[in-house]
């Protein structure tokens, strides 16, 4: 069975049934991706390269949690990375904020595997529709969300780093998300 050719989805199945080579193919598709979230968190190579071994590990122990109607394979994967690389910054006390990119430093990065042109480009595209809604949101909810998702600071924490009330960090964030949402699923949803 080539691996290569299967679609995410039924590669996590496969390695709910315990296919190694299915999780092989999965982290030659998305190391890249889990790499760089973990390293914008912590801002530390050795860090980062944990929790993208961690994250695989998870992925093969947790696979069968996978849900496809909660959203994509690579969405799951970058959720598990995000809340791992949190715990990592928090375990360790670290805010490696002059590592991390302010949202209007986001730039195009090559961070998938580039095995072939047609993924590289559907990753090139996805990335972009991401830059183009974030971008596309109020500044004081772009803001809001930098902190939390990039650099792992609590709604608590952004709250008495912004001096803002928790309700008004807590709205702005939901608002963002719901934006984002939005966003994304209404141009995926468009013909192309």
């Amino acid at each position: 069975m080539d691996y290569r050719k299967l679609d995410d989805q039924t590669l996590i199945r496969l390695v709910s049934r315990s296919q190694e080579l299915a999780l092989s193919e999965l982290y030659e598709r998305y190391k890249g991706l889990v790499y760089s979230i973990a390293m914008h968190a912590v801002g530390n190579n050795q860090l980062a390269e944990e929790i993208t071994q961690d994250v695989f590990l998870r992925v093969w122990q947790k696979a069968d949690t996978y849900q496809p109607s909660q959203g994509k394979v690579y969405t799951w994967l970058a959720s598990i990375a995000r809340y791992r690389a949190i715990d990592v910054i928090r375990w360790h006390k670290i805010r490696p904020e002059s590592a991390l990119s302010a949202w209007e430093d986001l730039e195009s990065r090559n961070i998938s595997n580039g095995s072939d042109i047609e993924s590289q480009s559907e990753f090139d595209l996805r990335a972009e529709k991401i830059r183009r809604a974030l971008y596309d949101l109020p500044e004081d909810q772009r803001k809001v969300l930098a902190y939390a998702y990039f650099r792992g600071y609590s709604q608590s924490e952004i709250a008495e780093l912004l001096e803002l009330p928790l309700g008004t960090v807590k709205t702005r964030i939901r608002l963002g998300m719901q934006k984002l949402r939005f966003t994304l699923y209404e141009e995926e949803d468009i013909p192309e």
